[in-house]
């Protein structure tokens, strides 16, 4: 079996020739975006919402009478049609709050993914460090969509974006009593507004499906045995049914208006905190200096190198010397010959070869024999 022939290698290790290591993805800086506009938007829609399903709530009552008597039988064929024309034109209205529905939320997870973005601003995280928020950024949106997770993971988002929104003039200003009231407060509201909505539909569904299997099941008894089809209980199970739509239509409102009253008021006071926090800095109004000088730390500062003029060789530095001084060299030990040892290398003799054997005549070279 032949071996394969290794493949060149480029100046990088573990790199093939004519090719280059990969550059380092480049990631974006946070940057900070100013909270209170797109909190008033947020909260004008939350307003707006809140007014529609109250409208809504005050619509169901008004008609409770007419469905009762339209379950009974007891309309005429006009009033059917009014009740029908009626049931027709509210369609729009259940549309408007759909829609309202959908552009609050959207507005606030916009101010939420700012607001989370911003704390990245107040408090970089350096990579491989210690970040303060248990979700990473995408978990801003994905959790309120992912299932099971969706009853947890927005409280934790939220509560961790006012933990980090912080002031550090203020320490355990978002552990107060006021802070968790509103908090929690907004969770429980909104979590007992989705609950009511999602089982209170489930249950009308399967009653009404369970309403038509027994109506379907009388009318063919009836049939086989000539007898009269007795549905009067039947009726009775609608008109319950009614009821508790409005009933759970109108706990579900009243718990959407506090939860819109209590996040509202979160909303206004995170963005009041890191509004202020920005102007400070000087992040809202890039071009005006920051209200607080910012503390940046100073290089380290090192002592001048000594200098020694003990040792053979050292001296004062090139710039506190005479431009015609003669520059000093270490001579590692080295004497001159006459007066002293020579060194090694150094001829004895006047006359004598450094190598090769040969003489140097005494007036060739610049030394002049003692007198």
């Amino acid at each position: 079996m032949s071996q394969p022939y290794p493949r060149p290698q480029g100046p990088y290790p573990g790199y093939p020739a004519g090719q280059y290591p990969p550059y380092p993805a480049v990631v974006a800086a946070p940057k900070y975006r100013p909270l209170r506009r797109i909190a008033l938007v947020s909260i004008g829609l939350m307003g707006v919402t809140a007014v529609a399903a109250v409208v809504q709530v005050v619509l169901m009552w008004s008609s409770y009478d007419d469905v009762k008597r339209f379950v009974y039988g007891l309309v005429s064929e006009d009033e059917f049609d009014s009740g029908m024309e009626s049931i027709t034109n509210s369609g729009p209205l259940l549309d408007l709050v759909g829609y309202l529905f959908v552009g609050t939320a959207i507005a606030f997870l916009i101010w939420l993914w700012q607001a989370r973005e911003n704390t990245q601003v107040f408090r970089p995280v350096p990579p491989g460090g210690f970040d303060s928020h248990r979700h990473t950024q995408g978990w801003v949106v994905g959790s309120w969509i992912c299932p099971i997770v969706q009853f947890w993971y927005p409280l934790q988002v939220v509560e961790d974006v006012v933990q980090a929104s912080e002031p550090p003039a203020q320490p355990g200003a978002a552990k107060s009593g006021e802070i968790r009231a509103l908090l929690y407060g907004w969770w429980a509201a909104w979590a007992g507004f989705w609950v009511i909505l999602v089982a209170g539909g489930a249950t009308v569904l399967i009653s009404f499906i369970v309403w038509i299997v027994q109506l379907v099941d009388r009318a063919d008894a009836a049939g086989a045995t000539g007898d009269y089809v007795d549905i009067y209980d039947l009726q009775d199970d609608m008109v319950r049914v009614a009821l508790g739509v409005n009933i759970g239509f109108t706990v579900a409102t009243a718990l959407l208006i506090v939860a819109a009253v209590t996040v509202s008021l979160l909303l206004l006071r995170v963005s009041t905190w890191q509004d202020a926090r920005g102007t400070e800095l000087g992040l809202l109004h890039p071009g005006q200096p920051p209200a607080t000088p910012v503390a940046y730390p100073q290089p380290p500062q090192y002592a001048p190198r000594p200098t020694s003029t003990s040792q053979p060789g050292f001296g004062p530095p090139p710039s506190q010397q005479p431009w015609n001084a003669p520059r000093s060299f270490p001579s590692y030990g080295a004497q001159p010959h006459p007066g002293g040892q020579p060194s090694p290398g150094q001829p004895t003799n006047p006359g004598e070869s450094t190598s090769g054997g040969r003489e140097q005549p005494p007036g060739s070279g610049s030394w002049t024999p003692p007198g």
